[in-house]
Formats: C-alpha cells, sequence, structure tokens
C-alpha cells in the first residue's frame, strides 16, 4: 500500500465521500487523570465499564454523547490451564455465568441509569459462542467482541477492528502508518470501522494520533446507541 500519510488518509476519505466510523473505549471502573482526558473528546464514545469494579464518581464525569456498554463481570481471569484469557471459561456452566451477568448488570443500572445499554463487551473480547446465544434470556441484545469474533445468533454484533495498543510490545501506540494503513483497508469492506482504545494505559502518542483523527473532515462518528439500534441514526 505505501506509506499511508495524514494527507493520504483525508483524500482517500474524500474521495470516497466519507468515512464511517465508531469508537470504544474498555476497562473502565474509576475516576482519573486519563479519564478526563477521554471525556475532553467531543465525539460519541462507547465506554465498556467493568460493573463489579466501577464507582459511582466515574459516572458523574461521563458526558451525553457517552453511552454505557457492560464490560463483563468482574474482568476476571477464569481460564482453565492452557485457555486463552477469558471471564467465560468452558468449565463454568451457563447459568452460572449468565447469573454473574445479572448480578453486574443489575449493579451498573444502578449507577449509570439511562445511558447503559444491554451490550455486553466480553474481557478479552471472548466469550463461548453458546453463552453468547443466551444472552438474550437475561435481556442483553446486544454483544461487541473484536473483528477476529465469530458471528451470534440471536443477538446485534457490532465488532471493534483497530485497537490502537501494541500490548506485546510494552503497551505502546501502533503507530501512527499502522492504524491509518489499517483503517484505508478496512474501509472498503466494512461499515463502520471500530476504533478500540483503552485510556488508562495510553501514552501521548496514543492520545495526539486520536486527537488529530477527531480532526478529519468528512467522518461521520456513530454513537453505540444507533449502531445497536436503540435510538434513530445521529448526523455526521
Amino acid at each position: 500500500m505505501g506509506r499511508v500519510s495524514w494527507e493520504r488518509f483525508e483524500d482517500e476519505v474524500g474521495r470516497r465521500g466519507g468515512a464511517s466510523f465508531w469508537w470504544r473505549d474498555d476497562d473502565a471502573a474509576l475516576p482519573s487523570p486519563a479519564l478526563e482526558r477521554l471525556m475532553s473528546f467531543d465525539l460519541p464514545l462507547a465506554l465498556a465499564v467493568v460493573p463489579q469494579a466501577a464507582v459511582p464518581e466515574l459516572f458523574h464525569l461521563l458526558k451525553d454523547s457517552v453511552s454505557v456498554l457492560q464490560h463483563g463481570t468482574d474482568h476476571r481471569n477464569r481460564a482453565a490451564p492452557g485457555e486463552k484469557k477469558t471471564e467465560f471459561p468452558a468449565a463454568e456452566p451457563d447459568e452460572l455465568a449468565l447469573e454473574r451477568l445479572v448480578a453486574a448488570s443489575q449493579r451498573l443500572r444502578k449507577m449509570a441509569g439511562e445511558r447503559a445499554l444491554p451490550v455486553l463487551v466480553p474481557p478479552w473480547n471472548r466469550i463461548r459462542p453458546p453463552l453468547a446465544e443466551k444472552l438474550g434470556s437475561i435481556g442483553m441484545t446486544g454483544l461487541s467482541c473484536d473483528g477476529k469474533a465469530r458471528a451470534v445468533q440471536g443477538v446485534k454484533q457490532v465488532n471493534t477492528h483497530i485497537d490502537i495498543v501494541a500490548w506485546r510490545e510494552g503497551k505502546r501506540f501502533i503507530g501512527e502508518e499502522q492504524a491509518l494503513s489499517a483503517a484505508l483497508e478496512l474501509m472498503e469492506v466494512t461499515d463502520p470501522v471500530g476504533w478500540l482504545t483503552h485510556h488508562a494505559v495510553h501514552d501521548e502518542a496514543a492520545w495526539r494520533f486520536l486527537e488529530r483523527l477527531a480532526r478529519v473532515e468528512g467522518v461521520r462518528w456513530r454513537g453505540a446507541a444507533e449502531l445497536f439500534s436503540y435510538t434513530a441514526p445521529g448526523h455526521g
């Protein structure tokens, strides 16, 4: 593809007549300077909150443009030896996992109110399909994982595609060129392209990238309430 600069990226957005993005930020629980910086963006944001770790003060900081999604229950790794990290291991009966999710959902809704959507974001983007297919039985009608996740029947699924954190390389920003190249490729086949961030671990380069991305003209940033069909479409 060659080097992708901001100029080339913006030219491509213009050539296509615009772009459609959405933004999910994970692992929220406590107020922090990083969360306050996240709230400085004037864009629709889906904030994945860990219900059992969250405190009421977190929700006092949230802007009107922020929707709250349920980030599992406690974000504890329950994986058995040999399993990848997951909050929902294969050995746990579905009924027990659903009970945990219901209790966590009730706690989250008590704190977040109407901004909490019935959408599950499983920690590490992993949930067993048989369990995911039962989410509707507890009133959860949405699911958000990553772009590699298998489609699940019975829920509206809207995934993210570009995680801007290089987790295995010191949690640094993945780099401007890598992020923009990925976005250009995805814009050919995906609508909307989902950006995934983790405000608590961002370095300065990650923040600068997001600030620059937010200024790209012709991008329609779509909110979670619209994407999961809880409100009418918004404006670009």
